[in-house]
């Protein structure tokens, strides 16, 4: 089991309350299932919704914040433990350290910003860890569209496109974490 999961999520909860209602269930999904959430530190929108899930079903919350967010009072003091570190690409490495895998969530640039970090980091071989969508609403049906055609015009190759975990359920992506085996990937193979 994938044990430590990192969610990368908004700091705002989107137009349409289903958003809100999904990463409560990632977040009691993870709690349920005896996994640990990872994720940025904070307490607004989505990211504090699943942290605030994780902690009402009984499971544990890491949360990794810079210290420029801290002083902006975005901090969730609630949490199981929250450390605080000195910038956001120490946030970055310090979550891939500690996940066993990763969510995206509905987001915006930032959330955008650190699912590709992470899925490049996997394609280099950084690490060799699952990597998925929650896609709630079909929110990123415009986005893997979009990779489809990078894939299609010869910018990734499509096997590894599909390493990408897509799902709309939290328990199904859960599940293709748990039964994900990495590959090792000729990646400097054209």
């Amino acid at each position: 089991m994938r044990n430590n999961i990192c969610v990368f999520c908004g700091a705002s909860e989107g137009n349409d309350p289903v958003y809100a209602e999904s990463a409560r269930k990632l977040g009691h999904t993870i709690a349920t299932q005896g996994r640990r959430l990872v994720y940025g530190g904070g307490k607004k929108g989505l990211m504090g919704i699943v942290a605030d899930a994780v902690l009402e079903a009984g499971g544990e919350v890491v949360g990794i914040i810079p210290q420029r967010l801290v002083e902006a009072e975005t901090a969730h003091r609630g949490l199981t433990e929250l450390e605080v570190v000195s910038d956001m690409h120490t946030r970055k490495a310090r979550m891939a350290e500690l996940a066993d895998g990763f969510v995206a969530l509905p987001g915006g640039i930032g959330t955008l910003e650190e699912l590709f970090e992470i899925w490049t980091w996997g394609q280099i071989g950084y690490h060799s860890k699952p990597v998925g969508l929650l896609n709630i609403n079909d929110f990123y049906r415009p986005l893997t569209q979009f990779l489809q055609q990078v894939a299609n015009q010869g910018f990734m190759r499509q096997d590894y496109l599909d390493t990408l975990h897509i799902s709309d359920s939290p328990l199904a992506l859960m599940q293709q974490f748990d039964d994900y085996q990495a590959t090792n990937y000729d990646r400097w193979a054209k």
